[in-house]
């Protein structure tokens, strides 16, 4: 459906949400004021999600319309974030696609048959739009809720998927993943190609059904060397980033640990590069390169100190971010759980008001 084919009130509802002080930054375009949203803002640091997510199994609650809406919609609303960002798991395409895991609580994605032979390749198949119909549904109903506030879709990474299917679940060190990468490279090849398939896929429908910017995150390849990135990760990642490029909507690229990536990742494909706290905003841009909005950057740790400390250290982060060509003002990483949301409700506020042009 083109933007001419569309009812007058949802052509305007999209042309405000384009001109969102959010996709502004994204395009590298005049702000009227810095933009702010947080990794995992709709989740476990609000009272109100712990209210509508009790006795309700994590995947089983991504598979929810309504539900997701909901958890959705709670950050925007309390803390006047300029996006929101969809409530869902890296994980959910796997699960769609009939990997057997489970999200177990406070250990993270498990996989009960992980994934280590070739023939193992077999039970990765594509996924379809029917398969996450339930993204299409809420997706649909959050764009009709937000009104001119942008929607970040996101997904997780080929490395990281990978690292979740050949480890079994989380891991410190990666052994069996590096492993593989190193020890079986064509089998690894493989396993990633069929990922950055199922990735682009699930990427097309948060677009399609109404997202305006996509996030690619890459939790754990902060544990790669550049060559390595480069060499047996990267092609992967440019896959998924050239599968959504027709839309024209910003793709936003993130992973932790990651100084040393950084330039990698942007030429990967992102039009936005994710910091974590470790790398000073001016100093990201440089590694980065010009022609790339950067995302970041406070350190998460820093809400749990006084206001005044809080808004010492966003100040840094601003005045580092000062020169850059767009910035879109984040956590260096995800909202702890234990972390006071009148917190994240008072940064936003302060952002707001010490960069309003």
């Amino acid at each position: 459906m083109s933007a001419n084919d569309r009812p007058s009130g949802q052509q305007t509802k999209t042309a405000a949400t384009h001109e969102s002080a959010f996709l502004k930054a994204c395009r590298r375009e005049p702000v009227p004021h810095t933009p702010v949203w947080f990794m995992r803002q709709a989740g476990r640091s609000l009272p109100e999600y712990l209210k509508v997510r009790e006795g309700i199994a994590m995947l089983d609650s991504c598979m929810m319309p309504e539900l997701v809406t909901e958890i959705t919609l709670q950050p925007v609303r309390r803390h006047k974030v300029d996006a929101a960002i969809y409530f869902s798991d890296i994980v959910v395409p796997l699960k769609a696609i009939g990997i057997d895991l489970d999200i177990k609580p406070g250990v993270g994605p498990v996989i009960a048959d992980p994934i280590r032979t070739r023939a193992d390749l077999a039970r990765l198949r594509d996924l379809t739009p029917e398969d996450v119909h339930y993204v299409t549904e809420a997706i649909g109903m959050l764009t009709a809720e937000l009104g001119p506030t942008p929607l970040i879709g996101f997904a997780g990474a080929p490395f990281t998927l990978a690292s979740y299917l050949v480890e079994g679940g989380p891991s410190r060190n990666h052994e069996r993943t590096k492993a593989m990468m190193y020890g079986e490279p064509e089998l690894w090849a493989e396993l990633l190609d069929r990922l950055a398939e199922i990735t682009g896929a699930f990427l097309k429908v948060q677009i399609e059904a109404g997202a305006s910017a996509v996030q690619l995150f890459d939790s754990w390849v902060g544990a790669l060397a550049p060559a390595d990135y480069r060499r047996s990760v990267m092609p992967a990642s440019v896959k998924v980033f050239d599968a959504v490029a027709s839309y024209g909507v910003p793709r936003i690229h993130f992973g932790v640990g990651t100084g040393e990536l950084l330039g990698l990742m942007g030429e990967a494909g992102a039009d936005v590069v994710g910091v974590d706290w470790r790398v000073p905003m001016d100093e990201g841009a440089r590694r980065v390169g010009p022609g790339k909005a950067l995302q970041g950057n406070l350190d998460p740790a820093v809400l749990f100190a006084p206001t005044e400390t809080v808004e010492a250290k966003a100040r840094e982060v601003l005045d580092a971010a000062a020169g850059l060509e767009g910035h879109v003002f984040n956590l260096g990483h995800g909202v702890m759980p234990t972390t006071d949301p009148d917190a994240l409700t008072r940064l936003v506020e302060y952002v707001h008001t010490q960069t309003v042009r």
